[in-house]
């Protein structure tokens, strides 16, 4: 454990300077003496003159020596003189006598200026400190008045300062800390890492932040501005700008949702009973089409099924709760169960859809339904928003111990001021809004899917010029070991990989 120095006192500095000089002052004059009669002995003959000459020059050390510190006292006098209106100025203990400015040495040689001048500062910053204080008073007064938080932390992150709006408790610890959900890998705690590796000054908004986990009481909503200064007082500042009103309406709206796709449950499952059911029984009587038309109403109730599991489960998402079983399975069979659907998308749309997966590709970690979906998502938006006659690529590849999927269209495109906001729960840019239906869940559910398997989903953009969305799935066979120890759970890979679990955590600073 690293022991903490005790500072010295600016008392402490005389003594110790004083010996020092002493000690200085007599080893360098024996020095002189043994050097003078060294010399004495090598280059002259010695006679009984010389042993005289030598022998009265020991003799008058110790009076040099007197003489020396004298003339280092008579010396440093204004400097002791300083010291001790230091020692005043700053509170400590006085070990030295205060000078009198007005002696008649002081006045004749100029110094009584300078020590009246310390004397006056020393004077008006005593006169300035209430004041300080006083102002330091307001400000903390007004700044819990406003409605945003403000929170200030040093460059070991610890809280110094907070006013009443901030989202702030006291730890068994007895320390300061801030009460903040960060949902994915963009944390506040990742963030200042990055900065204290590579900035200097930085800044960073986050939005829709909240304070508590739903259902909890008194949960409130934060856009969240970071400045980082390094290595300052106040290394870090942030100001937390309350949009618990707005953003309120959006998390009813969820719900609203949630509820919704709780009471579609059971007529759909009502439904997929009777379609197995009649499959079953027509089976001798269906002829041509018939049985193909009847496995593709039970393939779409299923896939409809699973839908409504995925919106339940993501409305349950900041509840940690977006559990699922994951087998072994291909990218290429996943599709196939949503293929006929997006070709008849694709289509109506007048859109090319080009779909090509090489066929060495290795096995993935995944539940069908659900990586379905998030392909339908993904391809579905790519219809929406590319040009007419436009093609959409489908492609996979390995990278590393995942496999890539992405889909890649030559559309409208997204500036970087939307493309950092996609994931987001109901986000829509205001081109969207206008031009295209939609809810402003899908990508927030797709990802909520994505980071439930272990995996990352990611966009690249540019304004005019297409967009292209890949999804990374963990290779089947980097996971089987954590799978098999689970039965299949994704528990292992979000809470050890880069899935939400990790990262969807209240942040202490």
């Amino acid at each position: 454990m690293e022991v903490k120095k005790t500072p010295k006192l600016a008392s402490q500095f005389w003594p110790d300077f004083i010996r020092r000089k002493v000690r200085l002052i007599v080893l360098t004059q024996i020095i002189i003496a043994l050097l003078f009669g060294l010399v004495l002995i090598y280059t002259a003959s010695i006679t009984e003159s010389l042993l005289w000459i030598w022998f009265i020059s020991f003799l008058l050390l110790p009076l040099q020596l007197a003489v020396g510190i004298l003339i280092l006292f008579s010396v440093t006098k204004p400097t002791k003189d300083l010291l001790g209106v230091i020692i005043k100025v700053t509170g400590e203990q006085p070990t030295l006598p205060l000078p009198n400015p007005n002696t008649t040495k002081n006045e004749q040689t100029g110094f009584r200026d300078a020590l009246q001048t310390i004397y006056e500062l020393s004077a008006s910053h005593d006169q300035d400190k209430p004041e300080t204080d006083e102002k330091a008073s307001i400000i903390s007064d007004a700044l819990d008045m406003t409605n945003c938080g403000f929170i200030a932390m040093d460059k070991n992150r610890r809280v110094i300062f907070a006013n009443k709006t901030a989202p702030i408790h006291t730890d068994t610890n007895g320390e300061k800390a801030i009460d903040l959900i960060f949902n994915g890998s963009d944390t506040l705690n990742a963030w200042l890492d990055a900065c204290a590796q590579e900035s200097v000054h930085d800044e960073h908004v986050w939005t829709r932040i909240p304070d508590h986990l739903p259902n909890e009481e008194g949960r409130r909503f934060f856009d969240v501005i970071a400045s980082y200064h390094k290595d300052s007082a106040t290394e870090t500042v942030l100001t937390l700008i309350d949009r618990t009103g707005s953003y309120v309406v959006d998390e009813e709206n969820l719900d609203f949702i949630s509820f919704a796709a709780h009471e579609l449950r059971g007529p759909i499952t009502v439904i997929k009973g009777y379609l197995d059911v009649l499959e079953d029984e027509l089976a001798n009587v269906l002829t041509d089409d018939q049985p193909e038309l009847f496995h593709r109403l039970v393939v779409s109730s299923n896939r409809l099924s699973g839908y409504i599991d995925n919106i339940l489960n993501t409305s349950r998402y900041d509840r940690r709760h977006l559990k699922m079983n994951l087998s072994e399975d291909t990218v290429a069979a996943i599709y196939d169960t949503i293929s006929d659907d997006m070709k008849l998308r694709a289509g109506a749309q007048n859109r090319l859809l080009s779909v090509a997966f090489p066929n060495d590709l290795p096995t993935i970690a995944a539940d069908r339904a659900s990586i379905g979906e998030v392909l339908g998502n993904l391809i579905d938006n790519a219809i929406k928003y590319s040009n007419e006659g436009g093609i959409i690529k489908v492609i996979a590849k390995v990278d590393g111990d995942f496999v890539d999927i992405s889909v890649e269209d030559n559309g409208i495109g997204m500036p970087e001021s939307v493309v950092s906001q996609l994931f987001q729960k109901f986000y829509r840019s205001h081109r969207s809004r206008e031009t295209v239906a939609g809810s402003g869940i899908g990508l927030y559910i797709s990802r909520a899917i994505v980071e439930s398997h272990g995996g990352k989903i990611s966009v690249r953009s540019e304004d005019g010029h297409g967009s292209t969305f890949t999804v990374s799935l963990p290779i089947y066979a980097t996971v089987a070991d954590k799978l098999k120890a689970g039965d299949n759970s994704n528990e292992g890979l979000i809470n050890e990989g880069n899935g939400w679990i990790k990262n969807h955590s209240m942040y202490r600073s």
